[in-house]
């Protein structure tokens, strides 16, 4: 106790910003299993369970946008309070009798979650800027990987509990547990947070939405075929395909894919280790270029093992760990580069603009995974999933290759 009262206040408004995420994180991910098991078990088609997360991935987009002006306006703590109030009104919704749970209902739940999810975010994501001091750019580094890292890991963690929670307490008693956790947390956020965090010196403007800068702007459109890139076959594809072809059960598909997101993001929180940060040097755009080239191979290699029909169970266990691997260490020095590049004063309007990039990309992943695993296979994900890394690394090629 006596060690916490000594921590400085950056540190202890790091360390209540990342517990905030964590506990948001851990709902997120565990909903999302719920969504994606529950509704494929009703019978739904792989289509209309990615029609579910349609307006979840729409709001993400237009809330980064938004959310970042409303950072910067009225101060950080706010946002990422609005967004842990806004996920447990969405959970509520999800409470109704099961005949009320239709596609348009949950798409509407699943609206508010995506606001939620993105408020939350962001805002985490501009406050660490604002606690590490401009010349420190090692320690930046090293506190975005732990957060964005760990938040990952804990993502996993949501997908398994989601499993269990769907098997043991079936849906709607999932659902319940997950409020009563995440309203504490609300609670206690609420008191905690500092006031100004955040919050710009001149009042941001509604037209700053948009980023002025390349070097952003280019950060942000490698940043939407990377996401997508990920997703067109990972959100629906895979765990409709591990539980159709496999034949895995819920506490099959849910272990794995947490086990594949908990790796995923122990892997981002050492990402340093990985990008040159003990020989003194942090990630710039050839670093980028780099890690999405070596990326662009692992999806096509995992297709080609589907097309020839080699050992295709291995091929995609092991095919998977390691594109999360090296899929990691790229998400994990973007989130650096665009923390790093982002102006000082008002930064959560360049990391929203960066984020709802990232939204887009999920989206588009989100739709596509849904339609061309339906209409063409897992074979035809993976290969569009390689075709946006290339995407990603051919525009990383315009990003700074200094980080002054």
């Amino acid at each position: 106790m006596d060690r916490l009262t000594a921590l400085s206040p950056q540190i202890k408004q790091y360390l209540i910003i990342t517990g905030n995420y964590w506990a948001f994180t851990l709902t997120d991910g565990a909903l999302r299993m719920l969504v994606v098991l529950y509704f494929h078990q009703l019978g739904y088609s792989p289509l209309n369970i990615a029609m579910l997360f349609l307006f979840y991935e729409i709001f993400g987009v237009i809330t980064n946008l938004v959310g970042g002006w409303l950072g910067a306006r009225f101060g950080l703590n706010k946002t990422m309070n609005i967004g842990l109030g806004l996920q447990i009104v969405s959970l509520a919704m999800l409470m109704v009798p099961a005949d009320a749970l239709t596609v348009v209902y949950v798409m509407a739940a699943q609206a508010l979650s995506g606001i939620a999810k993105d408020l939350n975010k962001m805002s985490a994501k501009s406050a660490i800027k604002l606690l590490v001091p401009k010349d420190a750019q090692g320690q930046l580094y090293k506190w975005v990987a732990i957060l964005t890292g760990s938040k990952n890991a804990l993502k996993g963690v949501g997908f398994f509990l989601g499993g269990v929670l769907l098997t043991l307490l079936e849906f709607h008693g999932a659902i319940l547990t997950m409020i009563c956790m995440l309203t504490a947390v609300w609670l206690f956020s609420l008191f905690a947070l500092k006031e100004d965090l955040g919050k710009a010196k001149n009042k941001a403007k509604f037209s700053e939405l948009f980023s002025k800068s390349k070097a952003i702007n280019v950060l942000s459109a490698a940043r939407l075929f990377l996401f997508g890139a990920r997703d067109v076959w990972f959100v629906v594809a895979l765990p409709v395909f591990l539980a159709a072809t496999f034949g895995w059960d819920h506490w099959w598909v849910g272990g794995f894919m947490a086990s594949w997101v908990i790796g995923y993001g122990i892997v981002q929180s050492f990402a340093p280790a990985f990008t040159g940060k003990k020989s003194g040097r942090v990630p710039n755009g050839h670093s980028a270029f780099l890690w999405a080239s070596y990326l662009t191979v692992i999806p096509a290699l995992i297709a080609l093992a589907l097309h020839y029909d080699f050992y295709i169970q291995t091929s995609i266990i092991v095919g998977l760990l390691i594109f999360g691997a090296v899929f990691a260490i790229n998400s994990s020095l973007h989130s650096y580069l665009i923390v790093s590049l982002a102006d000082s004063d008002g930064v959560s309007l360049d990391v929203g603009f960066y984020y709802m990039a990232n939204a887009m990309g999920r989206l588009l992943g989100t739709v596509l995974s849904g339609w061309v695993y339906q209409q063409y296979g897992l074979e035809a994900c993976l290969w569009i999933s390689s075709c946006f890394i290339a995407l990603a690394a051919l525009l990383s090629l315009a990003l700074p290759k200094s980080n002054q």
